[in-house]
């Protein structure tokens, strides 16, 4: 039990996710004390151990069960819990459950991080009948694939970041795809797949120029689903790797109610008491289809949000956690924001050159340009959207301005790879050359 004039306990189960410890403590003041639980046995903890020591209360989880973590004198008093973490979604809706806490329920969790369970609770629901099978080993892909049809889409059925993901147009590219993503050589798990169709775009609903999918940013407290955000998408690269997004989205207001309708059914249907939900949407010719929903923060939306509303999603989270609800942003847009993510094409083993940086800065316009590689780092595309080698983070005050900007980042940058000699066929992005 809390004290009269002290904070809320809140813990934070800490793994890679859509949230840094900085950017979650800066969030929570005068909300609430942070405990982060860090299982030093992931390598994204254990990375970061050290740094979060000094920051903040941590338990150190390595090794301890559910009720040992729960048991422990740190967790004595916590009046909440909560994630960032895709990876750690079912661990922490355990924890919830053993303490009553306002979280995704164990049954919610599992439905968030299955692609197949979800297809079939949101076919259950009447929601959205979208066919998906699952496929264990090569001779199930075939039949797999002569159910759903081409063109589909071959997936992991858990995982994030569009990580071995890709679409399919025949079966001699499936069984090419399937062996790259299970190959042991290179890492692969021989997990299990899910293929489904590939629902088709309609270019016209966010207009030219931008992706035929959107996200919705949703929180959910007791039952009561606020929807904060739509978040429009710059035109995927291949295979299907996110390139970047913008707020506030090009939809009109007509194609808008419709997706946020479709988002409030589908978390409805998942069972969604509590929590903030990630919802991504395909605008299809015959309206708004679900590719799936994630229950935790989406990756990046969070700096979006803040900068073009003043609208603090991971304060949102946190909020949440603690069994309150948040009022969505009503304020006009302050500025249309975007992040533009620099994509290796998919032939690209290794960046060469990576120049250009300073000049872009000085544009006006561009916010931040993030290196997240140097010369040298190797680059698979089968890791998806975590294949892009930087961020260029920026603001305009109409879309097209922004569309323009995005023109003066691939002019302005200077990008190389090493392409693979046997490589899959792709047109390099704008920016880089092989």
């Amino acid at each position: 039990m809390t004290s009269p004039g002290q904070l809320p306990h809140l813990a934070v189960v800490f793994d890679f996710g859509s949230a840094s410890p900085m950017s979650i403590l800066a969030a929570a003041r005068g909300l609430a004390e942070i405990i982060f639980v860090c299982d030093r046995s992931l390598p994204h903890v254990r990375q970061l151990y050290d740094d979060i020591r000094p920051l903040a209360a941590e338990l150190d989880s390595t090794g301890l069960t559910d009720e040992q973590i729960l048991t422990h004198p740190a967790c004595a008093d916590l009046a909440g819990i909560v994630t960032f973490s895709e990876s750690q979604l079912n661990r922490t809706a355990a924890l919830a459950a053993r303490r009553g806490l306002a979280f995704h329920t164990p049954h919610t969790a599992a439905a968030m991080t299955d692609k197949y369970l979800q297809r079939r609770t949101l076919a259950e629901a009447g929601v959205q009948h979208t066919a998906c099978h699952l496929v264990s080993d090569l001779a199930g892909l075939g039949p797999a694939l002569g159910a759903v049809g081409f063109p589909a889409v071959l997936k992991p059925r858990t995982g994030a970041a569009s990580a071995r993901t890709c679409t399919i147009h025949n079966l001699g590219e499936a069984h090419a795809r399937w062996q790259a993503f299970t190959d042991p050589a290179a890492g692969a798990a021989a997990d299990q797949f899910v293929v489904e169709p590939l629902l088709p775009g309609d270019s016209s609903a966010a207009g030219q120029g931008w992706a035929d999918y959107v996200s919705v940013e949703s929180m959910t407290s007791h039952g009561d689903i606020r929807h904060v955000e739509v978040t429009g998408k710059f035109p995927l690269a291949p295979p299907l790797r996110e390139t970047g997004y913008v707020v506030p989205s090009t939809l009109t207001p007509p194609v808008r109610a419709e997706v946020l309708t479709l988002t409030t059914a589908a978390l409805t249907a998942l069972g969604v008491r509590h929590g903030i939900t990630h919802t991504e949407i395909k605008l299809t010719p015959t309206g708004p289809q679900i590719i799936e929903v994630n229950g935790r923060l989406g990756g990046y939306v969070a700096d979006l949000v803040k900068h073009a509303r003043g609208f603090d999603l991971v304060r949102a989270a946190l909020t949440v956690a603690l069994g309150r609800q948040e009022s969505p942003p009503t304020a006009p847009y302050r500025r249309h924001a975007f992040q533009y993510f620099l994509i290796p094409p998919m032939e690209a083993v290794a960046l060469r050159r990576f120049d250009g940086t300073d000049e872009l800065t000085r544009k006006h316009g561009i916010r931040l340009v993030e290196v997240l590689a140097s010369p040298g780092t190797a680059l698979d595309w089968r890791q998806g959207t975590l294949t892009h080698i930087g961020i260029v983070h920026g603001s305009a005050p109409d879309h097209r301005t922004v569309q323009d900007l995005v023109d003066l980042v691939n002019q302005t940058l200077h990008i190389e790879f090493e392409a693979a000699p046997d490589g899959p066929e792709t047109t390099p992005a704008d920016y880089g050359k092989c």
